[in-house]
């Protein structure tokens, strides 16, 4: 079996930020732990990734990200305790937490950006495609997206990332992709990729999201790229060299992402995140949007 045809199996979670937005309240506590509602942001990426069968996952942390661990794992005494209880539904949830998936764990070393990060991974994945989750954005579980991005991987052979549309004066927020239609194709062939471009120089709307499946030989690439924006390895300089390439491994697609998905990348951005998947819940939901449009109309005076 070629490296293309292989099966996608394992999912990174690079997890090595210092959450340096988030002071102080990511001073002791890894900014993956922050609770969006009723679970830590990492939880629902971990779950992504369970949901469309990677099972095997891998978690690039750094210092201070023992909470991390802590988490996924089991705490016997807490269970005894709600056992005795008879508080079954937090019992549940906890014991759904540590029984997600096969999680393994590698710290970065050095802070030398996410392509550094993604290549700490090679040892673990080894020579087969695989997919990279960041935790900055939540994607509903309503939606499908990255189970797209597996089959589009395995159709073309080479790299998948995940794109949406955004307001033309935002996208120096984000990496853009110049991107070309593939007739008869629901996704598109990546020409290019900038990290951050000003306004009047971005080559579309289209900005790369927290979401890879990528080829391995991704991992020869990062060895040979050298620090590129902020002095660190980016990976965005890496797929560059893939979508410019040919052979065996080459070529980077997009998928237009046009479900919900939820940015917990600023502090704002992390609140909006939270009242929204709030509202959607089954138990806050109710009382929160009868709550909430008394409150918008006292600040409207």
């Amino acid at each position: 079996m070629t490296t293309s045809q292989q099966t996608v199996r394992k999912a990174v979670i690079p997890a090595a930020g210092l959450g340096t937005r988030f002071l102080p309240a990511t001073k002791a506590m890894p900014k993956e732990m922050l609770p969006v509602v009723d679970k830590p942001a990492i939880q629902y990426v971990v779950e992504e990734a369970v949901n469309v069968g990677l099972n095997d996952i891998l978690m690039i942390t750094g210092r201070n990200k023992r909470a991390l661990e802590d988490h996924f794992d089991r705490v016997p005494s807490l269970e005894d305790t709600l056992e005795a209880k008879g508080d079954m539904a937090k019992l549940e949830s906890i014991q759904a937490a540590s029984n997600l998936g096969d999680i393994h764990y590698v710290r970065q070393g050095d802070p030398n950006g996410l392509g550094h990060a993604v290549l700490r991974a090679r040892q673990h994945v080894g020579n087969e495609p695989f997919a990279v989750l960041l935790g900055d954005d939540l994607i509903d579980a309503r939606d499908d997206l990255l189970s797209t991005m597996i089959e589009v991987q395995a159709k073309t052979g080479g790299s998948v990332v995940a794109l949406i549309e955004v307001e033309p004066s935002q996208i120096s927020a984000y990496g853009c992709a110049d991107v070309q239609a593939i007739d008869g194709e629901g996704y598109v062939r990546i020409n290019k990729l900038v990290e951050k471009p000003d306004v009047d120089e971005a080559p579309s709307n289209l900005a790369v999201i927290g979401r890879y499946v990528l080829h391995p030989e991704v991992f020869d690439v990062l060895e040979r790229t050298g620090p590129g924006r902020g002095g660190e390895i980016q990976l965005t300089d890496a797929l560059q060299e893939l979508a410019a390439g040919e052979g065996e491994g080459y070529g980077v697609y997009g998928v237009v992402f046009r479900g919900r998905r939820y940015d917990t990348g600023d502090k704002l951005s992390y609140l909006k995140a939270c009242v929204q998947l709030a509202i959607d819940s089954e138990d806050l939901g109710p009382g929160l949007r009868e709550w909430l449009p008394g409150f918008a109309a006292g600040l409207a005076k």
